[in-house]
């Protein structure tokens, strides 16, 4: 079977990750090998392959944790699915906090072990979820990472309430999936980017308001404008670095900062002032459990929700997709076709 795999960690794409051929992955107990059709990228994986997510990571890696594909052949004691079901895979094999309270033990597609940028792959029967009907394979492959972080950011814990208002950053995949589920909670919601056509796009999908970074640099005081002085309920923060201090002063006092990227970078000079003044909750988080996967699911099918796919590339254009992500050309996710139907 071909597969892409990453050589070694290099600031050269083409050095880094190669195409190869390799076996087909066995079948244990417990396990099931899917048929890849699509799988998706995230920013995350730009850090992997030039080594700046986690060094010490195993090569040859094979890499993208965000991917649907068609059950081929279950192992004995697989009691969750049957050759032929749609299904897509989980960020988590397993659950972060298995190990008990306190503990934090994390194994992820593409990063601590093989991901789904490959024609079959076998994963353990929990590292599965089925996928709503009404979506094709390159939008199922979105759910896995950017539909769940998002889903988690505003409907899990404390979710939204309708009528609050939330600061989306960006059109990526997260801040677009964060702008469908707000809307779906009848909030008001406000978008960021510095690209006028992308705002376009962003008030065609339903955003409340858009704010165009590149007239209005600093951004927060805009946004403090438009909420008369008030500020938002929530901000999805995407980008991180010198983007949180702007963030604190454009959120309620007792709203929330929901910490999910670091587009800008991972260190951030900020005024606890403000997050005492204002008891502003900054809350991290990493996309979600397999059981957050699927209460999503439920949502996304029952109000058949559609997630949106800037573009699509085919699977000797892998590559390509990688250099697209990289150039912040992305308007919601870029897909890679793995196989056809």
């Amino acid at each position: 079977m071909n597969a892409y795999v990453i050589r070694n960690f290099s600031d050269d794409l083409a050095q880094a990750i190669r195409k190869i051929e390799k076996e087909k992955p066995p079948v244990g107990s417990g396990e099931v090998r899917v048929r890849m059709r699509s799988a998706s990228l995230n920013f995350r994986d730009l850090l992997i392959f030039r080594g700046q997510y986690r060094s010490s990571l195993p090569l040859p890696l094979v890499p993208l944790s965000d991917g649907c594909g068609i059950v081929e052949t279950i192992g004995d004691h697989v009691r969750q699915f049957v050759p032929g079901d749609r299904v897509a895979t989980t960020f988590f094999q397993g659950s972060p906090f298995a190990g008990g309270p306190g503990t934090l033990s994390r194994t992820t597609l593409g990063c601590e072990r093989d991901g789904v940028l490959s024609e079959w792959v076998t994963l353990p029967e929990t590292g599965l979820v089925r996928v709503p009907d009404h979506l094709s394979d390159p939008e199922a492959s979105t759910l896995t990472c950017a539909g769940l972080t998002a889903w988690n950011a505003l409907m899990e814990g404390d979710p939204v309430r309708p009528g609050d208002t939330v600061l989306i950053q960006g059109t990526g995949g997260v801040s677009i999936f964060a702008l469908q589920f707000a809307r779906l909670s009848g909030c008001r919601t406000i978008v960021l980017s510095r690209h006028e056509e992308k705002l376009d796009r962003a008030r065609k999908l339903g955003a409340s308001e858009t704010i165009c970074t590149g007239v209005y640099p600093e951004w927060e005081k805009e946004v403090l404008k438009r909420t008369e002085g008030r500020g938002v309920d929530r901000v999805v923060e995407v980008t991180g670095g010198e983007s949180l201090p702007r963030s604190l002063e454009a959120t309620r006092p007792g709203g929330q900062i929901l910490i999910i990227g670091i587009l800008s970078g991972v260190e951030s000079r900020v005024s606890l002032l403000h997050v005492l003044m204002k008891e502003i909750r900054l809350r991290g988080l990493m996309v979600g459990d397999r059981e957050m996967f699927l209460r999503m699911n439920r949502a996304v099918e029952t109000n058949l929700l559609v997630p949106v796919v800037g573009r699509t590339f085919s699977f000797d254009e892998a590559l390509e997709a990688y250099r697209v992500l990289d150039r912040g050309e992305a308007f919601g996710k870029l897909v890679v076709r793995i196989s056809s139907p």
